[in-house]
């Protein structure tokens, strides 16, 4: 068997497949999986499995499938799904899943997404390392075997997203998503076929070798081609989603992206309207303007750790309306506390019409800050040079609620370890790109060699 340690991360199962995460190990994780499940809550009696395009998921999905029903839970096979459609079932049908996907990871990766009934998380501190144990230990199967039926929730996952817009409120509008070849081609025809757009959907094939472009949106060199026909075919908005479909970023009429944190401020204040004085959840890493456009409509902003996991709980012992992370992930009270691109996608498409403005203008109050996006270093200690790094700001406001956060007034930056690497991550923030570059070599000078 191999390695489990190695393939267990912190917020889900990830690895080469069948090199690093092969049957055999899924139906270890899929014994482990039923007996957290089981032993947590009895009145458990099935699991939720589904998958994205990858050719390895069948065997994968079949192999964890069996060691679910030999702990004598039964499964329900949904079939190919996105992310946000397993959350959605895990969320209506009151009972845990699993998701077979490995993201925007290139096609050698498989993994799973796990969740409890109700779409609840399952990160490092909230049982996925007890599935890892218990795995590695080896579960006996029961006396009693579950049973496996299939069921097909694509419909219902569909009009539970468009009931997050008006949809007397919309109007005609040009949209083009690129869908990578990923799960995005199910799901984004399924929910818009019953809206008033003009939809082009970009390699809809279902190919998990993905040979059209990687599909990882958060990297521009894979938005260009939904850029360039953007600008081709004249489009109101282009939208850009991963693998599994759980993250989009979005595209103006100009060919410019938004990150994460804008469409974040956007959908925030919209939800905000809805639900007056709300607390919404932001990652911290999100720009300072999602706190601020949080305050002033109203709402409570709350600071999270990166990580769908973190952001799930503190939502869910906050009560929050709303979270956003600046990866593109976007969380809706609404959707059991789960993220879902295809929400986002429709509720920013609805801000669009209502507001009769494009969405060139309508990011643009959103966004007040330069930043530096992600930037990777490799060290060779990362602990030691997050404490450098913190000595030599000492007397600046710092905290560790992730990592190291300084903040400076009118610029900030947060260093955090990689979970997997001998790697630094640094994302910055400040009044212009000017000052942001020199804020960015100020801060890795104190790296060291």
């Amino acid at each position: 068997m191999g390695d489990l340690a190695a393939i267990f991360k912190a917020y889900d199962v990830r690895g080469l497949a069948p090199g690093e995460f092969d049957p055999p190990m899924a139906r270890r994780i899929g014994a482990a999986f039923a007996r957290l499940v089981a032993d947590e809550d009895p009145s458990v009696t099935r699991v939720l499995v589904a998958r994205d395009m990858r050719p390895t998921g069948v065997e994968l999905v079949a192999a964890f499938a069996d060691g679910v029903c030999a702990q004598g839970l039964d499964v329900v096979d949904l079939g190919l799904a996105s992310t946000d459609l397993l959350y959605f079932a895990a969320g209506s049908l009151e009972a845990p899943g699993a998701m077979f996907t490995a993201s925007h990871n290139p096609a050698q990766y498989n993994g799973i997404k796990f969740c409890r009934s109700g779409a609840r998380p399952v990160g490092e501190e909230s049982g996925l390392f007890t599935v890892r144990d218990l795995a590695q230990s080896g579960v006996p199967d029961t006396d009693r075997r579950g049973s496996v039926t299939h069921q097909d929730l694509l419909g219902a996952f569909a009009d539970h997203v468009r009931s997050f817009v008006d949809l007397g409120a919309l109007r005609p509008l040009k949209v083009v998503a690129d869908v990578a070849n990923g799960m995005g081609g199910l799901v984004v025809p399924a929910v818009f076929e019953a809206l008033p757009f003009d939809l082009e959907v970009m390699y809809p094939e279902l190919d998990g070798t993905f040979p059209n472009h990687p599909a990882d949106p958060i990297q521009p060199e894979n938005q260009r081609d939904l850029v360039a026909r953007v600008l081709e075919v004249g489009a109101d908005v282009g939208l850009a989603f991963d693998g599994d479909a759980d993250r989009v970023f979005l595209v103006d009429e100009r060919g410019v992206g938004l990150s994460g944190s804008t469409t974040t401020a956007i959908l925030a204040d919209a939800i905000l309207k809805r639900h007056p004085g709300g607390v919404v959840v932001h990652n911290l890493i999100c720009s300072k303007a999602v706190a601020e456009v949080v305050r002033e409509a109203g709402g409570v902003p709350v600071r999270t750790r990166v990580g769908h996991s973190f952001i799930k709980q503190v939502m869910a012992t906050e009560d929050a309306v709303f979270g956003g992370e600046h990866s593109a992930h976007y969380y809706f009270a609404d959707n059991y506390r789960a993220d879902s691109g295809l929400i986002a996608a429709v509720m920013v498409l609805e801000q669009v019409c209502t507001r009769g403005i494009p969405l060139s203008e309508l990011r643009r109050p959103y966004e007040r800050y330069a930043a530096s996006g992600e930037i990777n270093t490799r060290v060779a200690d990362t602990g030691v040079v997050i404490e450098r790094v913190a000595a030599a700001y000492d007397g600046v406001a710092q905290d560790r609620l992730d990592g190291l956060t300084v903040d400076a007034g009118d610029w900030w930056f947060n260093l955090r370890a990689s979970n997997t690497e001998p790697l630094l991550r640094l994302n910055l923030e400040a009044a212009t790109p000017d000052e942001v570059a020199r804020r960015v070599e100020e801060v890795r000078s104190h790296f060291g060699s």
